[in-house]
């Protein structure tokens, strides 16, 4: 084992687009665990789009990265030394140990995982937070009946891939909005999504109205810009958006806005057409993990559900593959591996 902890640092605040310089590789001592604690290696390092919203200094619902602090970020770990009468060494566990190749833990929020009962990686994407941020924020706002119709923005990434697919297992009908002809065929043909619309059309408003004949039913929110533009007017009465993200206002420097006010249309609807628009985190549907488990692990198996993972290789890289995530050039669940599982 090398002796030397290579850790991704916050050099500074992005103002807008992040950087390659807002980032800065630091090296320090790999740390000794103590009594109660673990040494862990990481193995994967998942990369979403909330981590934009950390480099920020803003009030949010989650403190900031401080600048000269490891960014953070969910990983896969293996026990490499234990002073822990829980983990051994050898076990592999989920954490939220950041970008860095090694990390300490007193255990508490380690989770043990099976590599025999499904890829380590899936526990950073469909077994993980993006396909519960799918499941809950779906099933609980969402609420899809049987013929309903289901629209979902960014419908090849690791969340709405998996809405689109649920959608479809509660018997709704699956609507994707994916950007190229790749990504769409994707969804199409391997997610078995009902249609899908490529945003970069000339005519994708047109396109998507004629995609949706009796408008949209539930409308999964993560993109918010010109997407939001063309979905808005399809809503159906009693429609409901969940909200996860709006990764098409992430780089927006504050204050800023494009285009004119539109809120007061936008509560006129929301008023005559008794919209229900619910942002979520989330963690404040963990009761539902559990069930989450269970289920989408026995979707994987029967087939019903499909994933599609984008991994890079080296630490090094995630900077410059962070900043293509937001610009929509993975394709599928982003993860670095940091490491070789054995």
């Amino acid at each position: 084992m090398t002796s030397e902890n290579t850790q991704i640092l916050l050099a500074s605040r992005p103002d807008g687009k992040p950087r390659q310089d807002n980032f800065r590789i630091g090296h320090s001592a790999i740390p000794e665990p103590a009594d109660g604690q673990v040494l862990l290696k990481i193995v994967y390092l998942s990369l979403d789009p909330y981590m934009r919203g950390r480099m920020n200094a803003g009030k949010s619902y989650a403190r900031p990265v401080e600048i000269g602090d490891v960014m953070e970020g969910g990983t896969i770990a293996r026990v490499v030394r234990s002073r822990h009468p829980d983990f051994a060494e050898g076990d592999f566990v989920l954490s939220h140990s950041g970008w860095q190749a090694y990390a300490v833990s007193d255990g508490a929020a380690l989770r043990r995982l099976d590599p025999s009962a499904a890829p380590l990686s899936t526990a950073l994407g469909v077994l993980g937070m993006p396909g519960f941020t799918a499941y809950s924020g779906l099933l609980t706002i969402g609420k899809p009946k049987a013929g309903e119709t289901v629209v979902v923005a960014a419908a090849s990434g690791a969340v709405g891939s998996a809405v689109g697919q649920i959608a479809r297992i509660k018997g709704a009908r699956a609507v994707g909005i994916a950007g190229g002809a790749a990504k769409c065929a994707f969804v199409r043909d391997e997610l078995g999504f009902d249609a899908v619309i490529d945003h970069h059309a000339a005519d994708f408003p047109e396109q998507l109205a004629a995609a949706c004949p009796g408008g949209i039913d539930v409308y999964f929110e993560n993109v918010g810009g010109h997407v939001w533009d063309a979905v808005f007017p399809l809503l159906n009465d009693f429609a409901r958006i969940p909200v996860c993200g709006l990764i098409a206002q992430y780089n927006s420097r504050p204050g800023e806005q494009t285009g004119g006010d539109r809120l007061p249309l936008v509560m006129r609807d929301v008023l005559s057409k008794s919209l229900q628009i619910r942002g979520f985190i989330q963690r404040e549907f963990v009761d539902q993990r559990p069930d989450f488990y269970r289920e989408m692990a026995g979707w994987i198996t029967s087939g019903q559900i499909r994933y599609r993972e984008d991994i890079v290789d080296g630490l090094d890289n995630a900077p410059t593959a962070f900043i293509g995530l937001l610009e929509g050039h993975n394709f599928g669940k982003l993860v670095i591996r940091v490491a070789d599982e054995n």
